[in-house]
């Protein structure tokens, strides 16, 4: 396990709850290792802190799968070993099980989506069966009520059934990722930490970001980690929160009365953790995205497209030189962030 992050200094006038960190060192940023591939922008719900409305629009034109088999060859020439599909939802791309099993078939160390899971019950053993690793699903409530009006219409029990399906294809460990919402959904947090490890799922917590729709309800909405610690610390062992080495930003404390099993917090408002960032992003209409909360981007789609995969190295350099300084940008809290789309970028 890696020790804890180190600390950002507060910023702008966000409510800030931080647990003590270390100073500082002299941080080295790492190459680009991690890369998300957001291979569609369409998605089914359309969830308050993501999208406007159901009807934002999407992009005229998206790589095919030829061009995603031709940034994927591009990719691990330059050294990426870790991917993780998003979107949109991946799972409405009518390609995702090639797209799968041709990121499979190379030298990978890691190979997971993200998804909310209303395809999840069809798809999951077509996935597992072309070789995915990993699954992260998303799911804001357990009242079917609450969850239909966060995501605008998403019904609770597709989701689950996914989730069974998911368990019953062999799929572990499964992270449950749920966006904490004062006044909607904060006080399910024991009720989904229990149905997580009820599962042997690992349910993980996440502070509403200023990013695209987000930056509108943080003043009102945000519950910080540390709150959320708070919260459940009946729970929860004490003791620092703790990071996975080379699985993103996602910090974990163990279960206090069984050690196998934990709750991972993720930050990004009270705290930031653009220092030690090594993710790229490829948007559905071949863009490379340095950072998540800027529009900053070389195009790749000619490449792709013309399937050029030579070309791809020197384009990733281009893209990871664009990477802001992680000691002075800080991440989804930078006002850049609020013009952004979630769902476009592939969050």
């Amino acid at each position: 396990m890696l020790a804890p992050p180190l600390s950002a200094p507060a910023f702008r006038s966000l409510p800030m709850v931080r647990e003590a960190r270390p100073a500082p060192a002299e941080v080295v940023r790492p190459s680009a290792r991690s890369v998300r591939l957001s291979i569609t922008d369409r998605c089914d719900f359309a969830c308050t802190y993501c999208r406007p409305s159901k009807n934002d629009g999407y992009a005229e034109t998206q790589l095919d799968l030829a061009a995603w088999e031709t940034l994927v060859d591009g990719l691990t020439r330059s050294g990426v070993r870790r991917f993780r599909l998003t979107g949109g939802e991946p799972l409405l791309h009518p390609k995702i099980v090639d797209i799968v099993r041709q990121i499979a078939a190379r030298e990978v160390e890691d190979l997971a989506i993200t998804t909310n899971a209303s395809r999840l019950e069809r798809l999951a053993l077509p996935l597992k069966e072309a070789g995915l690793h990993r699954l992260n699903i998303s799911i804001d409530s357990l009242d079917p009520v609450r969850f239909a009006e966060m995501t605008r219409g998403g019904k609770l029990e597709r989701v689950l059934r996914g989730i069974d399906a998911a368990l019953d294809a062999g799929f572990r460990p499964i992270k449950l990722n749920a966006v904490i919402l004062r006044g909607q959904n904060d006080e399910e947090m024991e009720a989904l930490v229990q149905f997580a490890w009820s599962r042997g799922m690992i349910p993980r917590f996440l502070e509403i970001m200023p990013i695209a729709e987000g930056a509108r309800m943080v003043k009102e909405h945000l519950v910080t980690v540390a709150e959320m610690r708070t919260r459940i610390a009946h729970l929860l062992e004490p003791g620092p929160l703790v990071a996975e080495p080379d699985r993103g930003p996602a910090r974990y404390v163990k279960a206090r009365e069984n050690p196998a099993l934990g709750v991972g917090f993720i930050s990004g408002t009270s705290d930031t953790y653009c220092e030690s960032c090594d993710r790229l992003r490829v948007s559905s209409t071949g863009m490379l995205r340095p950072c998540l909360a800027t529009d900053d981007g070389v195009d790749a789609s000619a490449a792709a497209n013309e399937q050029r995969a030579d070309d791809l190295p020197g384009l990733l350099d281009r893209a990871w030189a664009m990477k802001p300084d992680g000691r002075t940008f800080k991440g989804c809290t930078e006002s850049s962030a609020a013009n952004l789309s979630m769902r476009g970028i592939g969050g």
